[in-house]
């Protein structure tokens, strides 16, 4: 029971599908944000990423330390692209917090 605890493959197989997305689709130095365009693509970037995210959550059973791993292993490989540290905490909080919410979701049971 205690090794499949620490099963990871799978996170971090996710993660780096999910940094090789926000590479493609948001590279470090990509996107002009002041303009409307701009700030709509980051908006479906933002969508699809975390549509991802939530069916990941959903899918699979997240124990502290996957949900952590996950979190870490995204956050190195960001800072290690060049993506400047407050978009990375800020990604990877949001990123952590869905996962956090979306796997209680399967947990909560009805009262009648």
């Amino acid at each position: 029971m205690i090794p499949a605890w620490f099963k990871s493959k799978d996170i971090d197989e996710f993660a780096d599908v999910l940094v090789a997305d926000v590479r493609q689709r948001f590279p470090p130095t990509g996107i002009e944000l002041s303009a409307k365009k701009g700030a709509d693509r980051l908006r479906k970037i933002h969508q699809a990423l975390f549509a991802r995210v939530i069916a990941f959550a959903r899918g699979n059973k997240l124990n502290l330390y996957r949900k952590a791993r996950l979190g870490n292993r995204v956050k190195w490989a960001l800072l290690d692209a060049g993506y400047p540290s407050q978009f990375v905490d800020a990604f990877v909080h949001e990123l952590l917090t869905t996962i956090v919410v979306e796997s209680r979701s399967g947990d909560v049971k009805e009262t009648k």
